[in-house]
């Protein structure tokens, strides 16, 4: 006999799960690094255009030899919501961001996003809304206010990076609650896959920049673009989706807390880079505001 863990999902799978968070986590915090690394070279719509590219050919790849299940005409809905707030404008949003905030506050400012999931949750899906979930939206709020006061180092920081990165959570937060209502019938690798097909063809306006900027970008910059296509999208979206249909949506949204301290370490050995210390004291306070918001 299997033995059954929570919810009825087998042991062996939730442990599987479990380590297809930590990939997720791992290769999500680097895409934070390698999106501020290549900015320079290449701009937020081209960027998110080859990334999803790359992501495109490798999952399709992988399709191919998966079996296909028929998305019902709801279901195709909930996968291009999920590819136009995710895959694209999610996307093009962070990569807007991070040209004007370092890696590290950014990847803590978008960690408002599991705040957001619980809000739509509560309010779309009747799941309701208990005071501690707002509470800690309030004290997330007051550590984006200290964020966007914290004085940059050439001058005050731009409070349209800010706004970008609460595009990014929001757009991610109503995409999770699409995701996780296609996760019900429908494979992993398929849902990731066709959601990033929808955000690349979306994205299509910017093939022409793309192709300006990779013409002219450094070798390394062109790298960046593959490993960003193939490692934090093709890979964790996949790992994530997977991970996604085996734990409860709100569970899974407290992991991605550990995203800001990997990204921070992760910037500081790469790009020598890291949040000033009231930006730090703003993103704790953000943290906390999330973690407050999944207490019972």
């Amino acid at each position: 006999m299997v033995e059954q863990g929570q919810a009825g999902i087998p042991s062996r799978e939730r442990a599987l799960a479990g380590v297809a968070v930590a990939i997720t986590v791992v290769a999500w915090a680097s895409a934070f690094v390698a999106i501020r690394a290549v900015g320079a070279d290449i701009r937020p719509g081209p960027l998110t255009l080859g990334r999803l590219a790359v992501g495109v050919i490798l999952l399709g790849a992988l399709q191919l030899r998966a079996g296909w299940i028929a998305p019902t005409r709801r279901e195709w809905k909930l996968l291009f919501g999920c590819g136009v707030s995710w895959f694209a404008i999610y996307n093009v949003a962070l990569n807007a961001a991070e040209h004007q905030l370092d890696a590290g506050t950014t990847a803590m400012l978008v960690q408002i996003g599991p705040i957001l999931v619980a809000i739509l949750a509560g309010t779309l899906l009747r799941e309701g809304l208990p005071r501690w979930l707002l509470l800690g939206a309030v004290v997330s709020l007051g550590g984006v206010v200290v964020i966007a006061m914290a004085p940059a180092r050439s001058g005050p920081l731009a409070a349209s990076g800010v706004l970008l990165c609460l595009l990014a959570a929001a757009s991610y937060a109503v995409a999770v609650i699409l995701q996780k209502i296609a996760l019900r019938r429908l494979p992993a690798l398929q849902v990731t896959w066709i959601s990033c097909t929808t955000g690349a063809v979306v994205c299509l306006p910017f093939s022409g920049q793309l192709a300006a900027d990779l013409s002219r970008a450094p070798l390394d910059s062109v790298l960046g673009v593959l490993y960003l296509g193939a490692v934090p999208t093709a890979l964790a979206f996949t790992t994530w989706a997977y991970a996604l249909a085996r734990t409860e949506a709100g569970r899974l949204g407290v992991t991605t807390y550990l995203v800001p301290p990997v990204t921070i370490l992760m910037s500081l050995v790469l790009l020598a880079e890291a949040p000033l210390s009231l930006q730090l004291v703003g993103g704790a306070i953000c943290l906390a505001g999330v973690a407050l918001s999944r207490l019972r």
